[in-house]
């Protein structure tokens, strides 16, 4: 049995990805808005791949018979100016999304509840891999996003991503 703290924060962190993936459509969509249909795609991934995390948190509550509680998810409340907000605002959230996941592990730790550390190593990994490649997308925008033919081929680049399933077994 899960500690009761523990419980809440991996219920609260299932709120915490859909919210991610909700972040995420509303960027794909002012980028799909403003014709960068690549961007959109990228954001359309992020969206799949916060959807899944969140589907994992569950699935890991569920296991351990804990009732999952759906909290409520506010509305995105973006007002982007200019196509490199969105960017910066994805990698400003990995941040914070790792810090939360951190902060599960460390009371995992304090609680010896090593089930939940393992659970938790996946995603440790995975904050590390999402943060780089938000980084990554920011320092690329800013070499080649303000010339009209970089943005074009940036552009291009990210609508080739595609969604992969997390490689993850519970």
């Amino acid at each position: 049995m899960l500690d009761p703290k523990i419980a809440k924060m991996l219920n609260d962190q299932v709120t915490k990805e859909f919210h991610s993936a909700y972040l995420y459509l509303d960027m794909a969509n002012y980028y799909y808005d403003n014709n960068l249909n690549g961007f959109g795609n990228w954001f359309d991934v992020q969206t799949e791949e916060e959807k899944a995390h969140g589907m994992l948190f569950l699935q890991y509550l569920r296991n351990n018979g804990i009732k999952v509680e759906l909290n409520q998810i506010d509305a995105p409340g973006f007002d982007f100016k200019d196509f490199k907000e969105p960017l910066t605002a994805a990698l400003k959230h990995e941040q914070y999304v790792t810090a939360s996941i951190y902060d599960i592990y460390k009371e995992a730790h304090v609680q010896k509840d090593f089930r939940t550390m393992q659970f938790l190593d996946w995603f440790v990994k995975e904050q590390g891999e999402e943060e780089q490649s938000a980084e990554e997308l920011c320092q690329r925008y800013d070499m080649f996003g303000k010339d009209p033919k970089g943005l074009y081929l940036l552009d291009s680049e990210l609508g080739r991503r595609a969604y992969e399933e997390p490689d993850l077994t519970l």
